[in-house]
């Protein structure tokens, strides 16, 4: 059957450190859901990391399945089969626990496609006895409302510790009835329970040098996004961004302690034959010993020709020295995030870097020898106007005359995204822009970005908007979701596959509109999340909303 679909690799399995255990001996089973193909889903660091850690248990057996190809979905639908997990091919319905990593909003028809081919009720009320219970957990969960329908709990924040506790309840015979297996779960901190949790305080791992990490992480067969190793240096960022939902969510700052992640790394390239390891984290330039750790493992692994790679670096403080360990092996481009194109603009929204030190720090770059420089920016933010928009425009253009002065092999590229107002960050309240006022500001952009040397790419207004409208949605958004299913959405993150004309006909049909969901909030408006706690409060944030940090 696999020959008669694309990258027939995505549903084989059997790669290089995967597990596989005894079925039978096992007294739980997850499956970890992603809502994406293969090839994403596997470069997902959490996804490894609860590999590893469930596995690691004696009596726990964690597998693996993926959002299947519209093609391969057909397939599974006219054959009458299920969807089944990589390792054991055990239909998903068998599992004890069907676990489905949130990472994007547009992944949420996937979640119904997998659930349906699974053979599983969408909807938590209608599920039996005898059925998995479904979990959902990571960045989306901040605010799970428009999918809670679906799901029987949640984890809110970092799941290293909490996992292991729902493990235990899960175990434990006595608790034989779903229901109460959901209220011994709603006893545990961090965990999510519709219909039975009234408040909810994110977890966190507190200790990160000693939290579980797998150093024996899944080899993909076909490339992934991320085809390469990677080692966690720390978790949060202390900028305070104010459209950042990961900066605020993920808070406090933790560091792994540099000998500990110089063994994993060891570990990591020894177990995996990766010729590329990444440090990441949201913001690696804050890593306490960065200049250090980057230069002592480019100098280990430069004679194996392994490449280190630092994704996430703030540009005002990139130094020379670190740009020229990143590049010892092989030239690359290096990505910058103005975010927006003039101070008076950056200082609204907190993004504490002046003109200055972007263009010290893309000097910089250029003088190592890197010719490819992406500036990622956002339309829309709050009090944009179009001087902020040429002042962008400006600022490309200024960096790439100054590339011409290193090299006649120069390319910048501008990414242009639209600014989503997400939860529990500073700007939760601010409305979000239309799909007219984002094709404007587009169009704006590339009429006044003169120099066409310079590549210009954005992102789909129609998919921004629908982003924007799960982002903060409610629960009245979950038979939305199951009409544009229906009607044949599916892989809406993938431009290719989007159809924005199924999402307006299933808003219409349940008679919802979904600009509504756009629209400002006043600080005292009731907001679907409130009761989830991320350790900031509401007030904290609003005052953070007009200054430049709490």
């Amino acid at each position: 059957m696999l020959e008669n679909v694309q990258k027939p690799s995505r549903y084989v399995g059997n790669e290089l450190n995967a597990v596989h255990k005894d079925w039978d001996k096992a007294t739980l089973k997850f499956v970890l859901a992603y809502p994406d193909t293969y090839e994403i889903g596997m470069s997902n660091l959490g996804l490894q990391i609860l590999y590893h850690i469930l596995n690691d248990q004696a009596d726990v057996l964690a597998e693996r399945v993926f959002a299947p190809w519209p093609d391969r979905e057909e397939q599974l639908k006219s054959q009458n089969e299920k969807l089944k997990s990589l390792e054991s091919l055990k239909p998903i319905q068998e599992f004890n626990v069907v676990g489905f990593s949130l990472g994007h909003e547009l992944t949420y028809t996937n979640i119904v496609t997998m659930l349906k081919l699974g053979g599983l009720p969408l909807y938590s009320k209608e599920r039996g006895e005898k059925d998995p219970l479904v979990l959902g957990g990571g960045p989306c969960a901040f605010n799970p409302e428009p999918v809670a329908d679906f799901f029987d709990f949640f984890v809110i924040g970092e799941a290293e510790e909490v996992l292991l506790e729902i493990v235990a309840v899960l175990s434990n015979g006595k608790r034989v009835t779903r229901n109460e297996q959901k209220l011994a779960l709603a006893g545990i901190p961090g965990v999510y329970v519709p219909g039975i949790s009234q408040k909810v305080t994110k977890r966190y791992v507190k200790e990160l040098t000693t939290a579980p990490y797998p150093l024996h992480p899944i080899v993909p067969f076909i490339e992934a996004i991320h085809d390469r190793a990677a080692v966690e240096i720390m978790r949060g960022c202390k900028w305070g961004c104010k459209f950042c939902q990961a900066g605020w969510t993920y808070l406090p700052v933790r560091e792994k302690k540099m000998e500990t992640l110089l063994q994993q790394a060891d570990a990591l390239l020894t177990n995996t034959g990766h010729d590329e390891l990444s440090l990441i984290s949201l913001s690696s330039s804050d890593y306490s010993r960065i200049d250090e750790l980057a230069r002592t493992l480019a100098k280990k692994y430069a004679p194996q020709r392994i490449n280190i790679s630092l994704p996430s670096l703030r540009i005002n403080s990139f130094s020379v020295k670190l740009a020229k360990e990143v590049a010892r092996v092989r030239s690359s481009s290096i990505t910058l995030a103005p975010e927006a194109g003039t101070q008076r603009l950056r200082d609204v929204i907190g993004k504490k870097m002046t003109e200055e030190e972007i263009i010290e720090g893309v000097k910089a770059v250029f003088a190592e020898g890197i010719d490819a420089v992406k500036l990622y920016f956002m339309i829309g933010l709050p009090t944009e106007t179009d001087d902020d928009l040429a002042g962008l425009c400006a600022l490309a253009d200024r960096i790439y005359q100054l590339g011409r002065t290193y090299t006649k092999r120069v390319r910048v590229t501008v990414n242009l995204s639209t600014f989503v107002p997400k939860p529990h960050t500073p700007f939760q309240w601010e409305r979000q822009i239309t799909i007219d006022e984002t094709l404007a500001k587009q169009r704006f952009i590339k009429q006044q970005l003169a120099n066409k040397r310079i590549e210009l790419r954005w992102h789909q207004a129609e998919a921004s908007f629908l982003e924007g409208v799960f982002s903060r949605g409610d629960r009245q958004l979950s038979k939305v979701i199951e009409k544009a299913w229906e009607l044949g959405a599916r892989f809406d993150a993938w431009s290719e596959h989007f159809k924005f004309d199924l999402w307006q006909k299933a808003f219409v049909e349940c008679g919802l509109d979904p600009a509504s969901y756009l629209a400002a909030k006043s600080e005292t408006s009731p907001l679907p999340w409130d009761y989830i706690d991320t350790g900031i409060s509401k007030k904290a944030l609003f005052n953070a909303k007009d200054k430049n940090s709490l």
